[in-house]
C-alpha cells in the first residue's frame, strides 16, 4: 500500500488556491472579501495570532458564492491535466492518498483517477467550517491510524517536510520537488 500526498506532489501546485482563482474569476464578487483575507492573513503569518485552521475557515468563506455541483465539475475538467505523470505510471488501486486539503474538493479527482482511499481535512463546502483538526502534520499520521490500523506503508511520496511523521512510518519515502522525485533523508 503507498501513500501520497496530494498537493505538489500528485497534483501540480496547490488544489485549494487554484480552485478558489477559479472561483474568483467564475463568481467576480469574491473580490469583496479579499481586505478581510488580507487583514486575517497579516494577522496569522505576521503577528502569529490565530491558528492554521482558523485562517483557513475565514479563507473558505468564498464558498458562499460557489456553486459546488456545478463549479468543482468544471474546475476538475480543466485542472486533471495537472495531476503528474510519474503518479499516473505508478499508480495501483490501493492507493491513499492524505492531504490537508479539504475533502469535498479532492473527491471528485480520486474519483475520476479512480483512487478509493481519501483521507482529508473535513471542511463544509458551504460554511468553510472544519468539523475536526486541519489535516496536517502528525495529523496525518492520526487519521492514517484511525482508517487503517498499524497498515504497513510501502511507499511514501510528499513535496514536504511537515509530512515526516507518516514518511517515518514508511519501508521507503520520497520527496517531489517539482517532477524530481528523490529519498527522503532523516537527520
Amino acid at each position: 500500500m503507498n501513500v501520497f500526498d496530494f498537493d505538489n506532489t500528485i497534483y501540480s501546485g496547490d488544489s485549494t488556491a487554484d480552485f478558489y482563482i477559479f472561483s474568483l474569476k467564475r463568481h467576480p464578487r469574491i473580490l469583496l472579501q479579499i481586505p478581510r483575507l488580507l487583514y486575517y492573513t497579516i494577522r496569522l503569518y505576521v503577528f502569529k495570532i490565530g491558528t492554521k485552521t482558523e485562517f483557513k475557515e475565514k479563507m473558505y468563506l468564498f464558498l458562499k458564492h460557489v456553486d459546488i455541483n456545478r463549479d468543482l465539475p468544471d474546475f476538475w475538467d480543466s485542472h486533471i491535466k495537472n495531476i503528474k505523470e510519474f503518479y499516473l505510471k505508478i499508480q495501483k488501486n490501493d492507493d491513499i492518498i492524505i492531504s490537508a486539503s479539504p475533502e469535498f474538493l479532492l473527491k471528485p479527482i480520486c474519483e475520476r483517477l479512480h483512487i478509493h482511499n481519501l483521507i482529508a481535512s473535513r471542511v463544509d463546502c458551504k460554511s468553510g467550517k472544519y468539523s475536526r483538526v486541519n489535516c496536517h502534520g502528525k495529523e496525518k499520521v492520526t487519521r492514517f491510524r484511525e482508517e487503517f490500523g498499524n497498515t504497513e506503508i510501502g511507499e511514501f511520496y510528499s513535496d514536504s517536510l511537515s509530512d515526516t511523521p507518516l514518511a517515518i512510518l514508511a519501508k521507503k519515502s520520497f520527496i517531489v520537488k517539482g517532477n524530481q522525485i528523490s529519498e527522503w533523508k532523516f537527520d
